[in-house]
Order: C-alpha cells, then structure tokens, then sequence
C-alpha cells in the first residue's frame, strides 16, 4: 500500500491520479443512479444498453468511413443509441404492457446485431470489443471533466426530485395517485441511466459498469433505511471498491476493472451472509 501511495504522488504517473480521480467521480454516479436501478429492479438495462450502444457506434463507424457523416464519433453514436435504447425500452413496457426485462434482451440482442452489420460493410477491419471494453487507467482530463458534469446534473436532479423520485421507485400506484408523473420519471430514469452507462463503459469498462451499478447497492443495502442513504452507502461502497481495487491491481500488476469486480462480489457476498445469519 505504501508504494502505490508513493505512486500516487509521483508526477511522471499522471494516469493513475487520473484513475483515482475517475474513480472517485464515477463513485457518485454508480451510488445515485445503481441505487435508483436497483430499487426499480432494473439492473439488466445497463447490460442491455452497454450491448446495444454497439449498433450506434458501427453506424458512426461506418457514416464516417463512408464519408456521409466525417465528424461522426464513436461516441456520439453509443450516445445516440443509448437513448434510442432507452426509449424503446421506457415505451414497451409502458405502453405496450411488455415485461421490462423482455424488452431489455431484445433492445440487448438487436442493438449488437446492427452493430456488427454495420462494422462488417464499413471499410478496414473493426474489433467490435475495441469499443466495449474501456481502462479505466486510460482516462483523459476531458473524460474527467465530462464525468464530473454529468455528477452535477445528476446530483442536482435527484436533489430537487427526490420526494417524487423516492414515491415512484418504491410504490408507483401510491405515486400516480399523488399526482407523480410516473412514466415521466421512468423514462427520465431510463434516459438518465443510459447516458451514465455509455460514458462510464467507455471510459471504466463495460464489465466494471454492469458491477457497480449493482454490487455497491447491494451491499448498501443491508446498511440503508431509505433511498437517501442507499444512495450515499452505495457511492461510499463504489469508491471503496475502487480505490482498493486499483491500488491491488498496482501493487501485484492486475487488471484494475477485473480486480475491483473481484473485490466488490466477495463483499457483497459477505455482506449477504452475515445478514442472512443474523436474519436465523
């Protein structure tokens, strides 16, 4: 632990202070919105959509190389997709009467299907897992800047929205009765998520997104009484984890997404067991 301190403070590894910070930045997000995820029993929405943003980035892909859209990024297609993604999930199941989870696979499997029939007709070979799997290691100032705008939105409207946000997650009908815009919120909330997700796979890793939006909350949760604090538990736990397992993945040269994954399941399974014994 010393030398990975000393490593920290080191000015010739920027990238490191850089994951640190990344990671406590997206440690906001996965606490506000894994906590919102998890009580609306979503979580296969962020698999869905870090899938799914493929059909989006072989469109900007293959746009570009075509000459039809050149400024077309990678980025701005995930993005785009993202919430196309969303969308069609939030209108399945709202208007539809559809399952949640039954349109998050098929949102799941189409999404990567078009993205991989785009990349084959875009000119040069495309590595479709290029652009699933980020670094967290390899994080920019402008990825940085990017995600600490996106914690301000966030944390601003789960402040300003929280007494709506709270009756929508838990009890939807008590909340449409009170006049809570409920399909509102769960759009928002899909929307929300899906922009969340894209950034933070790009710049963290699409396993280590799908992870902490739920491990921390779960864990979180044997500790919270409300929203709030799952809210507040799960970004405590979320930069835990992090911090630990980039410092383990320094100390013994792992892969950091892969390490903090590790670490964060063996505490939640901790957690889980010494709950249910104190359940018996």
């Amino acid at each position: 632990m010393k030398d990975f301190l000393l490593a920290l403070g080191n000015p010739s590894l920027p990238f490191l202070r850089n994951a640190l910070y990344a990671g406590i930045l997206s440690s906001i997000l996965f606490g506000v919105v894994g906590a919102v995820v998890t009580v609306k029993r979503i979580a296969g929405l962020a698999g869905s959509i870090s899938h799914a943003v493929l059909g989006g980035i072989g469109l900007a892909l293959f746009l570009a190389a075509r000459g039809i859209l050149p400024g077309m990024t990678p980025l701005a297609g995930a993005l785009l997709f993202a919430l196309l993604s969303a969308l069609i999930i939030g209108f399945v199941s709202l208007k539809a009467k559809q399952r949640v989870d039954t349109a998050i696979n098929a949102v799941w499997a189409i999404g990567m299907s078009v993205g991989v029939l785009f990349m084959a007709k875009t000119p040069g070979y495309t590595d479709p897992m290029t652009y699933l799997f980020g670094n967290i290691l390899f994080i920019s100032t402008d990825n940085l800047i990017l995600l600490a705008l996106l914690d301000g939105m966030v944390v601003f409207l789960a402040y300003w929205f929280y007494p709506q946000l709270q009756a929508a997650a838990f009890d939807e009908e008590f909340a449409r009765v009170r006049g809570v815009p409920t399909e509102a919120f769960f759009l928002s909330i899909l929307g929300i998520t899906a922009v969340s997700v894209v950034l933070l796979q790009t710049f963290v890793g699409l396993v280590m997104v799908i992870a902490m939006l739920t491990l921390p909350a779960g864990t979180a949760s044997h500790l919270a009484r409300n929203l709030a604090s799952l809210m507040v538990w799960g970004g405590v736990f979320s930069f835990l984890f992090s911090f630990g397992g980039l410092a383990v993945s320094w100390m013994y040269d792992l892969p950091t997404g892969a390490v903090v994954v590790v670490l964060s399941g063996a505490v939640y399974l901790l957690a889980s067991g010494i709950a249910y014994r104190r359940s018996r």
